[in-house]
């Protein structure tokens, strides 16, 4: 029987996964029972993804990620190298917490970079940028660039992950941005 998805050989891919068409899953990756895993995926070497995390569709994942339950992954996402989600807020090896996972939500065309950490229960607005290296302790909003430890808002960036000029217009595709009641929205869809 043939699959959908292309998986190394090294690769654990734990019955009752679901896995969609086009997907690519590299050298010693495992996913778990019941993750849910959308189309035209890659996930580099080295990823963990948990049974209860849900990741869309045209996601890349870079070498060495653990995307834990809880963590949801709308399409387009990217997760640089090493970067790092986290499913409890007060976490210690001798008190189980399984019940107490938080969500945190990635939204539609994120960028994350490599080394990022996300600090479970925030919610990432749509296209926003996470710089490398950043610590996120918050949610984020759409289209925001953050950057630093803990993560800042330094600006805005646009669809295609340029940073917006003072008249909120990306230099690679000319789209124009409104900001309105401190909300970043494209104002001129081209």
């Amino acid at each position: 029987m043939t699959t959908p998805y292309f998986s190394h050989e090294t690769a654990i891919i734990d019955q009752g996964a679901n896995i969609g068409s086009g997907t690519k899953i590299w050298h010693f990756c495992h996913v778990m029972p019941q993750a849910q895993i959308g189309e035209d995926c890659i996930l580099g070497q080295n990823v963990f993804v948990g049974g209860k995390a849900h990741i869309g569709d045209r996601v890349k994942i870079q070498n060495n990620v653990s995307v834990y339950d809880s963590v949801i992954l709308e399409d387009d996402v990217f997760c640089g190298p090493s970067c790092v989600f986290t499913n409890v807020i007060n976490p210690r090896s001798f008190v189980e917490r399984k019940t107490e996972y938080l969500e945190t939500r990635v939204k539609k065309g994120v960028s994350i970079g490599a080394n990022a950490t996300i600090v479970c229960g925030v919610t990432i607005g749509e296209y926003a940028f996470i710089g490398a290296g950043a610590v996120v302790t918050k949610n984020v909003k759409p289209y925001a660039l953050m950057v630093g430890v803990p993560a800042v808002q330094k600006g805005w960036v646009s669809r295609s992950g340029a940073v917006l000029d003072e008249q909120l217009t990306c230099p690679e595709t000319g789209e124009h941005y409104q900001l309105k009641n401190e909300q970043l929205s494209l104002k001129s869809p081209l």
